[in-house]
């Protein structure tokens, strides 16, 4: 992990004064004080300052109203001591920037000729979802942002706001009201709530981001950039094992993604009216700007030589309308015209860019290129009438289920299920083929056929209403055979969004069926599954024409099944393996990374993962899943937001072009080295986590795995099925509950003992100082072992009722913790932890004597609560208490 910056520590420290300065006027001086003595206590015994050796101090003392004080104290010295640091750039990718990457790809002799190229077919999508390791409340996050914005303007020595206020009053006024702010939800999620939290970073940040960014690039690459970097969406569309997304949330969705870019636009343009005062008196009027002004329908008397205004007049009330139709609602600002909905957002930004080529006739591009309608422009290529891109997403059993229902009800093949994978794609491609559709409206179907098939005639809606960019991908979780993506095409063909071949008319499928494959086994199998399926022609040539075929990875699943190493191993090689599949078919392969926050679930820094990937395997495409609480720390505000797309596009270009620095000697070595690591890695993890007696037991009484999957933050429960298998458990509550217990082990364990057992130590430094992917994997994996503490492990390993199981269990996990901490500083060449990377380091420390006493009150508030105490506060001081150990370790799930 590169070394960024330092953290501004006078941020930290003033922002620090100003909590306690509110905690002492809002909670009075005692609680102050006795806040102080147990942060004060906690920073000494951190710095080993003598005396100060007791784990717990004063917290013993504590009543469960100042517990609950005392923890919400330490989540916001947290959630402001993060916010210094994105300001900083300790939080985001550093040094990576486009104009960066240009440079560098100029140095190798990659012009800007060939870059162009690639951008021109070039997709790069973060892609928001609603898994919920976000514990904060949206309330939260604003009173954060406005803090942000207002230390802006203390950088520039602004001492007032536009409204008068003093900025440090401002500030202090904002950290009152997060003193003051409830922390907890009353009640659990829905997915409404999620869709307005997702919108609110869409349209808070994305939408005024991104075009300024475009600018940024046109001017580095030195002509316009094509819109290659677009945001997008699960949530809404994700129903693998959540029941509440249903045809409904899909509409919502799009609803009020229209409604939010809508509003923006009719603001730009109402803007863009009031600003192109050009009258016909100074200026030659453009005959086509004459057509748009004189086709308005604005004849007001007081605008009549102003022709740019006029046929912004008539732009906006088209808008209007369009508003109206989409969402089903008057616009914000009706205006007093009426014009006809533009059909799509081609023809809308047809229309600006009549305006743009008008400003540009009069001699210069100061008006047409840049500026408000500029940014406009560049916003209607990126976001069209949809904002984002909306996936929809479903377990490959239930489309197995619901097709076999069709084909039975149909009187197709009584029983689908029984047929082999043979038999099974000869049926499916027979009714692709044909135009008759399978359902009936006379006929009845169970209600989960009915819901998928309410789903898919939802999509198609979709596209007639906001255009084939609103949904372009079905992601098949657990695709484990050519059948799982036929079945999705089936649904599809009943919604009319899969047209069979008709004469010379090749089939069309308008959104793509998506494999994701999760489990190690399933990428194993990933390379066959693909060639088959490029094999059935209909398929090629709907590929063919799109010009790409995506495939998705999951890192949670892949790192639940057989832990980290041989999941990173395995999703590299994985996309290696792909790589000659799509070659062979002569399909642009476009992967799209299932990561999360947590290093156990593919987490760390974006810019060295998509560094790291697989040569030839990025080709400019590329999709990333953004979940929970990383949502906030990379987008929260719109510079961290520019950071971190900046970083994104980046490293794609690098990714994409730079050349290979391993020759294919030292790729040899360093993959079959690899392969050995992996594989003792994977029997490590595996012996333990699913073959030790009791260690189902141990880990749902040693981590607040239950209390999490009490805790209202999302949706989505917390298990695939009523089980407490950890097969069934998704891998959000599983790394989540982990790093709340501070052993963060899907992190790491495993590695340790394949590091120790590999006989040639210089070869392994060898690759972590010359294969990116094995330096970014022993930076997350240095950073993971930062974060844990044993120490306070074996706190939580107390909870444990079986006290022989728990002493046995986890002596393993410790004794594997120390043998991964001394085997990855040998092959770093470090004395101690993060040694070579300070900023991070410092990041960390300055964490740890806030997250120590956190922890040690949670087991406490557990061992009560488990013990029967029925007091609402204790439940509370739980929940408080996962919330803030999670914004303290920032990326724990």
């Amino acid at each position: 992990m590169a070394s960024t910056p330092i953290a501004n520590n006078a941020d930290i420290r003033f922002l620090g004064k100003l909590l306690g300065d509110v905690i002492r006027d809002y909670g009075g001086e005692g609680l102050f004080r006795r806040i102080e003595y147990i942060r004060a206590a906690s920073v000494d015994r951190h710095r080993g300052v003598a005396g100060a050796d007791t784990i717990d101090p004063g917290l013993g003392s504590l009543s469960l109203d100042e517990t609950l004080d005392f923890v919400r104290s330490f989540m916001l010295f947290s959630m402001l001591a993060n916010l210094a640091e994105d300001r900083q750039g300790v939080a985001a990718d550093s040094g990576a920037d486009v104009e960066h990457a240009i440079a560098t790809l100029k140095q190798h002799g990659v012009g800007a000729d060939r870059i162009a190229q690639l951008l021109e077919h070039a997709l790069v999508a973060p892609v928001l979802t609603a898994h919920p390791t976000e514990v904060r409340r949206k309330s939260m996050i604003d009173h954060r942002n406005r803090v942000a914005e207002l230390m802006r303007l203390r950088d520039q020595g602004v001492t007032e706001t536009l409204d008068g206020d003093l900025v440090e009053e401002a500030i202090v006024r904002q950290i009152a009201l997060l003193w003051q702010t409830r922390v907890l939800r009353f009640e659990r999620l829905y997915v409404a709530d999620e869709v307005e939290t997702a919108l609110s970073y869409l349209r808070d940040v994305f939408l005024p981001t991104l075009p300024a960014l475009y600018a940024r690039w046109d001017r580095a690459l030195g002509e316009r950039v094509p819109p290659f970097l677009k945001p997008g969406n699960w949530i809404g569309g994700d129903r693998d094992g959540n029941p509440y997304v249903t045809a409904d949330s899909l509409r919502l969705t799009l609803s009020r993604s229209a409604e939010a870019v809508l509003t923006h636009y009719l603001d730009a343009v109402h803007a863009l009216g009031a600003e192109l005062s050009i009258s016909t008196h100074h200026a030659q009027i453009d005959l086509g700007v004459v057509a748009l002004a004189e086709a308005s329908g604005d004849d007001a008397a007081s605008r009549s030589d102003e022709p740019y205004r006029r046929a912004l007049s008539g732009i906006y009330a088209r808008l209007v309308a369009t508003y109206r139709d989409l969402t089903g609602k008057p616009a914000p600002r009706p205006g007093p015209l009426t014009g006809e909905r533009y059909a799509d957002p081609a023809a809308f930004r047809a229309d600006l860019a009549t305006v743009a080529h008008g400003l540009a006739a009069q001699g210069g591009d100061a008006l047409s290129s840049s500026g408000a309608l500029g940014r406009l422009i560049r916003s209607v290529d990126i976001f069209g009438f949809h904002l984002a891109t909306l996936d929809m997403r479903q377990n490959s059993a239930v489309h197995e289920r619901v097709v076999a229902e069709l084909l039975k009800v149909a009187g197709v093949e009584p029983d689908y299920t029984s047929l082999d994978e043979d038999a099974r794609v000869a049926l499916l491609r027979r009714e692709l083929a044909s135009p008759r559709p399978l359902t009936s409206r006379y006929a009845s179907y169970s209600d989960e056929t009915t819901s998928e098939l309410a789903i898919a005639h939802a999509a198609a809606e979709a596209h007639q209403r906001y255009g084939q960019a609103a949904i372009r991908q079905y992601i098949v979780s657990m695709a484990q055979s050519v059948s799982d993506l036929l079945e999705v095409y089936i649904l599809l063909k009943e919604a009319g969004l899969y047209i069979p071949a008709i004469g010379d008319t090749p089939a069309q499928a308008h959104i793509m069926a998506v494999p994701l494959f999760e489990t190690i086994g399933d990428l194993d199998a990933a390379p066959d599954i693909m060639r088959g399926w490029f094999a059935l022609p209909e398929v090629a040539a709907i590929a063919t024409a799109r010009g790409h075929q995506e495939v998705m990875i999951g890192y949670s699943d892949s790192n639940k099944d057989g832990g980290y190493l041989t999941s990173t191993w395995g999703l590299s090689k994985g996309s290696t393996a792909l790589k000659p599949v799509f070659e062979e078919a002569g399909i642009g392969m476009q992967l799209f990374h299932g990561r999360g926050g947590a290093v156990g679930r593919g987490g760390g820094s974006s810019f060295q993962a998509i560094q790291a990937q697989p040569a030839g395997t990025v080709q400019g495409r590329i999709r990333i899943t953004e979940q929970g609480e990383v949502i906030a720390a990379k987008y929260g505000t719109r510079e961290s937001a520019a950071t971190n797309l900046e970083a994104m596009a980046s490293a794609t270009l690098l990714a994409s072009l730079e050349p290979q620095r391993l020759s294919e000697a030292d790729a040899t070595r360093f993959e079959a080295a690899m392969d050995q690591l992996s594989g003792t890695a994977f029997t490590a993890y595996r012996a333990l986590v699913y073959g030790t007696d009791g260690f189902r037991t141990f880990f749902r009484q040693m981590t607040p795995i239950a209390e999490i999957a009490g805790l209202k933050i999302g949706s989505r429960p917390a298990s695939r099925k009523k089980s407490d298998a950890i097969e069934d458990l998704r891998a959000i509550p599983w790394v989540f509950s982990w790093a709340q217990a501070r052993v963060m082990l899907p992190g790491w364990y495993g590695v340790g003992q394949a590091l120790s057992a590999f006989p040639d130590r210089g070869l392994l430094r060898e690759m972590a100082a010359g294969w990116p992917l094995f330096a970014a994997t022993l930076a997350n994996l240095e950073m993971v072992l930062a974060k844990s503490d044993m120490a306070i492990a074996e706190r939580y390993a107390g909870l444990v009722e079986d006290r022989a199981l728990a002493d046995a269990i986890f002596t393993r996990i410790r004794d594997d913790w120390q043998v991964t901490h001394d085997q990855l500083l040998e092959v770093t060449r470090q004395t101690r932890l993060l040694e070579k990377h300070p900023a991070l380091e410092t990041s960390i420390r300055l964490r740890l004597p806030y997250i120590e006493p956190l922890n040690l009150l949670q087991v406490e508030l557990l061992k009560r609560h488990r013990a029967g105490e029925i007091d609402a506060k204790i439940e509370q001081g739980i929940m408080l208490s996962i919330n803030a150990i999670a914004t303290a370790l920032r990326n724990s799930g």
